[in-house]
């Protein structure tokens, strides 16, 4: 089982429970990772990055290169 498939069944698994204390000991465990681990808390992008992403984004808009959320949508329940 890949990667993807393992986050999308535990994020199913997760949704289920009704176990508060099981949520925070999940939550508690996030934020050590985070913490741990430098790629998952990047730095804040600066005005000339988020301009350039808009950009980019704007671009990809006017040339057609966008997934449609319904189109999107389909491919993630293909995933399970």
């Amino acid at each position: 089982m890949d990667l993807k498939t393992r986050k999308l069944k535990f994020i199913e698994a997760f949704l289920r429970l009704e176990n508060e204390e099981a949520v925070i000991k999940l939550e508690k465990l996030l934020i050590k990772q985070r913490q741990e681990d430098p790629a998952s808390n990047p730095s804040p992008m600066t005005v000339e990055e988020v301009n350039a992403r808009i950009d980019r984004s704007l671009d990809d808009s006017k040339k057609g290169r966008l997934t449609e959320s319904s189109k999107l949508k389909s491919e993630i329940e293909g995933w399970s």
